[in-house]
């Protein structure tokens, strides 16, 4: 539900609120002045009726007050820190249609939060097309590249016996009539030799044969992020652009910065800038809550630093995070 209907919302219960208030005014007057019993217990249970509604819109205004304030707090977050990764990110996409990119850290710093971000912000469209994710985690040794193609052939609709290019034109196909998003998570579950494949043999033909047509056709993006949750595939020795040339055309993956701790200024300048967004119990004490923000996140690690921020602004990060991570 959008912010702007659920602010709607709010404004219609409160005059219903409003409403309910002035009649329970006017019962009373009436009570107060009735010499009948009769209509004195009628307009007591009218009262107790009317409060009764009153009751139950303030738990419903409650919900939707919370709802906002968590929906202000989430659109803050989207602002905070990954600075390198969200420019590095936004200067290839504005060039390219066709792209791919590691992300990379080590474990708890918020690949899938900032893959989630990337699209959001950048390419918001790309999640109406076609979505392919693959959990290596759950499927992959390190050595068992067939677990991999197997997977990904389902995944697209073919066989579990179809060879890599076949996925790749069935891929290829998707992209000439709508966005196609590929997303592999875990490929630090893999070795260096079998991501070395998966961009040889799978992604090189696709990304080289879609730029073929896109200047003939049409400007479908087609996209893919290696996630890696390990911060190992960002030292092998794989071919990664880190670097937009201006006249280059990237057909390997774009390594986007590694991703480090959030800094006590990055904390700083956030909390300032967005104080509008954000719950006065974060920004009463900006020094204090930093360092509380530093102390319970082992020093600024992005994700316990974002569990810890919905923590002090009451709002449970576990019970959030599979609505905010779409992806």
């Amino acid at each position: 539900m959008s912010e702007q209907h659920l602010e709607h919302k709010r404004q219609a219960l409160e005059q219903q609120s409003d409403f309910l208030r002035d009649k329970e005014k006017k019962l009373r007057r009436d009570l107060a002045i009735e010499a009948s019993t009769a209509i004195k217990f009628q307009l007591e249970k009218q009262i107790e009726q009317t409060e009764a509604e009153l009751n139950e819109l303030a738990e419903q205004l409650d919900a939707l007050e919370k709802a906002l304030s968590t929906g202000r707090l989430y659109r803050a977050l989207l602002r905070l820190g990954y600075r390198n990764q969200a420019r590095e990110f936004r200067k290839f996409i504005e060039a390219h249609s066709v792209a791919a990119f590691l992300i990379h850290g080590s474990l708890y710093y918020g690949q899938r939060w900032l893959l989630n971000r990337l699209v959001i912000q950048h390419v918001p469209n790309i999640t109406t097309g076609k979505i392919v994710r693959i959990e290596l985690s759950r499927i992959a040794r390190r050595s068992d590249s067939a677990a991999l193609w197997r997977e990904l052939g389902g995944r697209v609709g073919l066989g579990r016996q179809s060879s890599n290019l076949e996925i790749a034109e069935r891929v290829y196909q998707w992209w000439r009539t709508q966005n196609v998003l590929l997303i592999i998570y875990d490929v630090d579950c893999l070795s260096e030799a079998f991501l070395e494949e998966i961009i040889r043999d799978f992604w090189l033909p696709l990304a080289a044969k879609v730029r073929e047509t896109t200047s003939q056709v049409n400007q479908f993006k087609l996209l893919m992020f290696l996630v890696d949750y390990d911060g190992c595939a960002g030292s092998w020795n794989i071919p990664f652009v880190e670097k937009l040339e201006a006249t280059s055309k990237p057909h390997n993956p774009v390594k986007l910065p590694e991703i480090t701790e959030f800094s006590e200024d990055e904390l700083t300048n956030w909390l300032e800038y967005e104080a509008d967004e954000l719950p006065t119990k974060l920004i009463d004490e900006v020094e204090e809550t930093i360092q509380t923000i530093l102390k319970n996140s082992d020093n600024g690690i992005p994700e316990r630093a974002l569990g810890e921020i919905c923590y002090l602004s009451g709002c449970n990060w576990y019970e959030q995070e599979e609505k905010w991570l779409r992806l």
